[in-house]
Parts: structure tokens; C-alpha cells; sequence
């Protein structure tokens, strides 16, 4: 238990008006750490959207510019819509096999 971290603070100060203060502390969930694709273990998904198929690959470790041009490149490969949310990106229907061939091929590895 004393490995957790508290997520924000409570206490009370003398040099404040009301004497109490609330601290919320900013923790950061996603990596600013970019690696080389064949440093990468990336995860397929699929989920069900208003009953249609999405196909989700990622966690990406790149620069977002990089992670954008990515996706753009891999949407007109695949000839369907995507997009890009944090380190994930996720395209319109069934297109896990052709888009695990088209990220092998840029250098990108998988787990499983």
C-alpha cells in the first residue's frame, strides 16, 4: 500500500483566505518515448461500433506527426477510413490481416 500515489492533496495553509487548499496532482498516462518500429509490439483489435466493424492496432510509440502520416499512408492502403486517438489508431471495418501485412512490412512487430 505504500507504493501508491495519491492523486491529489488536502491540507490547510495560513497564508490563504479560507485556510484550506486543494491540490489535484497532474499525472501524465501517455509515454513521450519514440521508438523504431521494430522496437514496437503492437496489439490488433476489433470492436463493434453501431454494429459495424473497427479494427484497432497500437499502442504507438512515435512522434504524432509521424503517427498521422502512419495513418494516412495505411488508410490509402487499406481504402478505408481512420483515425488516430492517442497512440491508437483505428480504421472502418474487418482489415486486421492486410493491415498486420502492410505494418510488418514497414519494419512494425506484434505480440502472439
Amino acid at each position: 500500500m505504500a507504493d501508491k500515489k495519491l492523486l491529489f492533496t488536502l491540507g490547510s495553509a495560513l497564508d490563504k483566505e479560507d485556510g484550506w487548499h486543494f491540490e489535484e496532482e497532474k499525472t501524465s498516462s501517455k509515454s513521450t518515448e519514440t521508438k523504431l518500429p521494430s522496437k514496437h509490439f503492437l496489439v490488433l483489435k476489433m470492436e463493434k461500433r453501431q454494429g459495424k466493424p473497427v479494427s484497432m492496432v497500437g499502442p504507438f510509440f512515435l512522434e504524432k506527426e509521424d503517427l498521422i502520416k502512419l495513418c494516412s499512408l495505411l488508410k490509402k492502403k487499406l481504402g478505408s477510413g481512420g483515425t488516430c486517438k492517442e497512440e491508437w489508431m483505428e480504421f472502418q471495418g474487418e482489415c486486421r490481416e492486410k493491415l498486420k501485412s502492410f505494418l510488418v512490412n514497414e519494419g512494425f512487430r506484434f505480440k502472439g
